[in-house]
């Protein structure tokens, strides 16, 4: 399936706000996980579906945070269920289930709804692997929506289960700012992953320009124009939610939520950097790629060169005219030997005090 345009055949003709899977089936069933805290007190439990309501009454109770964590998407009359008991709207059910979504926040009334990519860099196929992250924001509650189970939160989840921190002692908007925080800072790791293989490129791109070092080049270009086209919209939304005036959003989050903003703008920056440097590295390798087919064209142009006088010469000598005075002579042919290399010698030589050569 396409990374850069997801395909949307089964939506079309559908009203908005259609609860339509779009996308790759990652997880053989849809899993919940629920972690409850306050500042002293914590539960984790695994939620059999259809006992969420009970799990939404507990958290509308609002005396403490509730984390819930579902992973997989395909089963799209679950996940309209779950929308349902969380009193999402149509629209955010139909975002959520469509994974090509471009990285964006959308402010509703009772919660703010954020979606972005969350990015891994694979050392053995050397690209961006990527997945679907969705995250309400309630007033008791966060909500998460993964593709497949990631290694990217479980930090945080190891924060919440040793209290470590000021996560157990803040509200929502401080676990969402940690969500997100994680899902950033594994964009900068990716990024220095990549980093690392474009700039190990350098000396093959100056020593040894050939078809293989185009083919890393154009590929790392790939990659880094799809982290690109997360990243960018992504600051653009941490810099949209910085701003935010919401009820959800307490004063004291503030300063992290810019902390978070500096992070993206690095992200960004660097992505930047390394577009540019690849784009160094494409100029160079042309150049070398020019540079040596000149040597080749220059060395080939001056053995023509040489070769048109003593063409001419034998040229001349190889006409069939009866009365040519040298024919009878005895050492014609050691002669005419003799001329052509002197011809060549010559010429050689006129080459080289010109620096032609």
């Amino acid at each position: 399936m396409a990374r850069f345009l997801k395909k949307k055949e089964a939506t079309l003709g559908l009203p908005p706000g259609s609860a339509v899977f779009v996308g790759e089936q990652k997880v053989a069933a849809i899993s919940i996980k629920s972690m409850l805290y306050t500042q002293d007190k914590f539960e984790e439990t695994i939620i059999d579906p259809s006992a969420l309501p009970l799990y939404v009454e507990i958290a509308e109770q609002k005396t403490q945070v509730q984390w819930f964590d579902v992973v997989g998407l395909h089963d799209s009359e679950m996940i309209k269920n779950i929308g349902t008991a969380f009193n999402l709207h149509s629209l955010t059910v139909e975002d959520i289930l469509h994974t090509g979504q471009r990285p964006k926040m959308v402010e509703f009334d009772h919660y703010l709804y954020f979606v972005l990519k969350m990015m891994y860099f694979d050392q053995k196929s050397q690209i961006i692997r990527s997945e679907q992250l969705s995250v309400v924001l309630g007033d008791s509650f966060v909500l998460t929506f993964q593709e497949q189970p990631s290694d990217v939160f479980d930090p945080v989840r190891e924060r919440i289960r040793k209290s470590r921190g000021r996560i157990r002692k803040n509200c929502t908007d401080y676990l969402t700012y940690t969500l997100l925080d994680s899902v950033v800072d594994n964009y900068i790791s990716s990024i220095e992953h990549l980093g690392e293989q474009i700039e190990d490129l350098e000396d093959e791109v100056i020593t040894n320009p050939n078809q293989n070092v185009l083919g890393k080049i154009n590929l790392y270009k790939r990659e880094i124009n799809y982290l690109r086209k997360t990243v960018r919209p992504a600051r653009e939304f941490i810099l949209q939610l910085s701003k935010l005036e919401s009820d959800l959003i307490c004063e004291s989050s503030t300063p992290f939520l810019k902390d978070l903003l500096d992070l993206s703008t690095q992200s960004a920056e660097t992505i930047e950097t390394y577009r540019d440097i690849l784009s160094d590295y494409l100029e160079v390798y042309s150049t070398g790629i020019n540079n040596r087919l000149n040597e080749i064209m220059k060395v080939l142009t001056i053995f023509s060169a040489i070769f048109i006088p003593l063409t001419f010469i034998t040229g001349i000598y190889g006409t069939n005219f009866e009365h040519l005075p040298e024919l009878r002579y005895r050492y014609s042919y050691f002669i005419f030997w003799g001329v052509l290399i002197s011809v060549a010698l010559f010429m050689l030589r006129f080459f080289r005090r010109r620096n032609w050569l």
